[in-house]
């Protein structure tokens, strides 16, 4: 096993942990001390550095948090495997050391070693907290622990790169530095209209489409457009129609699974839409929230275009945990700068906790095999949801696409909203149509079907008597 010298610190360095940290982190990113190793034990190496065991202890930590090195419990501390360091974004200027968003990444990033002006205590301070009780089933032997400071604004190091590898099975290439954490796909969206959408500002969005993104638009006081939905995927000549004819520069859609459709983007289809976007200068914002449990090799606007004018929104809300709030957005590497600002200033970062245990599920394998089960799931609630709309004699919008949804067209005048409330007051909750109109726009009356609850005889029987109604 490599040894390591104390010469490898300067004695006089400012910060004796930030140079244990950045002298480790270089031996480990060069090879020399290397996968599977074992470090030196506190007791030894903090006697070696000529360091309180205290310090040590600080600077092993942060490398666990950097990803550079486990903890094994009973055993000590191990390098795992050499990588690459996720490429972080360059520090600005001391000169915009004034400026509100180069402080809140300096707290995070921590490039500096004298950290006067930092706004929390050190993580060695939260020694003995009381959520670490709490935690004690995760930090199990051979888990890397969490650190108690707030990390990287960008996300945990691990799980950038590990959402890179899944993006590279549905052949999306992203380097780890382009993907950036969230709270979730509705974190992501909220970022995206921030920071390129101005008031006055046309956007064309999916007709039926995601109604939690018409309320961000209308509060960015943006004028929202709907593209026509075809079971296929959008309708590029209404696409290239409605972008010419307003201006409009960018587009939300969702390419598989479509909420509230259901229906899934064809290759032709996905060809197409990215023509139109070419030939208007769209910029267009990919949703896909259940990419984990649909086949790898569907067609997705990211993966034809690699992210040249596509920006790729990911989230485990759907397919893991809502609770778990866990999302991702993939794009440009400016583009993620400035949203990892905004991130910065609206708030700070996302959860740690929540990422490492995210991250451990996937590289586990528990993930995937809890998607195999869902899968089934899914396939079966879908089966049961279309023998209750046939009974019903109720069309559905187009194929499933293998997500929650279906879309289930009523009879012509019927009134979908009405029906939702007479709904209500017998205890049943049905999304009508009109929700997902941007601006409430004319629409032919239907509902949005979660297929999981479809199959529950109180809404049969409450939609045959509607419909007997006429």
């Amino acid at each position: 096993m490599g040894t390591v010298e104390p010469q490898d610190v300067e004695e006089e360095a400012p910060s004796r942990i930030a140079a244990i940290v950045r002298a480790l982190s270089e031996r480990i990113d060069r090879g020399q001390l290397r996968a599977g190793e074992k470090l030196p034990s506190i007791r030894s190496a903090f006697a070696a550095f000529g360091v309180s065991r205290n310090t040590l202890v600080e600077a092993y930590e942060r490398l666990a948090a950097s990803g550079r090195i486990e903890a094994r419990p009973g055993s000590g501390f191990y390098v795992l495997r050499t990588r690459a360091p996720v490429a972080a974004p360059a520090a600005p200027a001391v000169v915009e050391a004034v400026d509100s968003v180069w402080l809140l990444r300096e707290q995070l990033e921590q490039h500096y070693d004298v950290r006067v002006g930092d706004g929390r205590p050190p993580p060695s301070w939260m020694e003995g907290s009381e959520v670490g009780r709490y935690l004690k089933p995760i930090n199990r032997p051979g888990r890397r622990p969490f650190p108690a400071s707030y990390g990287s604004p960008f996300g945990f190091p691990l799980l950038r790169e590990t959402i890179a590898a899944l993006l590279a099975e549905r052949s999306i290439g992203a380097d780890p530095s382009r993907v950036l954490m969230t709270q979730g796909a509705n974190h992501a969206l909220d970022l995206i209209v921030r920071t390129l959408v101005e008031p006055g500002d046309t956007v064309l969005v999916d007709a039926p489409g995601y109604y939690p993104l018409f309320g961000k638009l209308h509060l960015a006081k943006a004028r929202t457009l709907g593209v026509r939905r075809t079971p296929e995927g959008p309708d590029p000549t209404d696409l290239a129609e409605k972008a010419g004819a307003s201006g409009a520069k960018l587009f939300f859609t969702q390419s598989l699974a479509h909420n509230p459709t259901g229906s899934s983007l064809t290759p032709a289809m996905a060809y197409r839409v990215l023509q139109a976007a070419a030939r208007h200068d769209l910029l267009v914002v990919e949703s896909d929230p259940f990419a984990d449990i649909l086949p790898a090799g569907r067609p997705r606007l990211a993966a034809l275009d690699q992210l040249e004018r596509v920006v790729y929104v990911g989230t485990l809300a759907k397919t893991l945990s809502a609770s778990l709030r866990c999302g991702y957005v993939v794009g440009s590497a400016g583009l993620i700068e400035r949203l990892g600002a905004l991130k910065m200033v609206t708030s700070v970062n996302s959860s740690g906790y929540v990422e490492r245990i995210v991250n451990d599920l996937i590289t586990s394998g528990q993930y995937r095999r809890h998607l195999k089960r869902l899968r089934g799931r899914v396939d079966a609630a879908t089966a049961s949801a279309q023998a209750t709309l046939g009974r019903l004699r109720l069309p559905i919008f187009g194929p499933p696409g293998g997500g929650f949804y279906l879309w289930c067209a009523l009879p012509a005048g019927m009134d979908d909203s009405a029906l939702s409330r007479r709904a209500a007051e017998r205890g049943i909750l049905i999304a009508p149509g009109a929700v997902f109109h941007p601006g409430g726009g004319p629409h032919a009356p239907a509902m949005r079907i979660n297929v999981a609850y479809a199959d529950d005889p109180r809404f049969e029987r409450f939609m045959a008597e509607q419909l007997a109604a006429g």
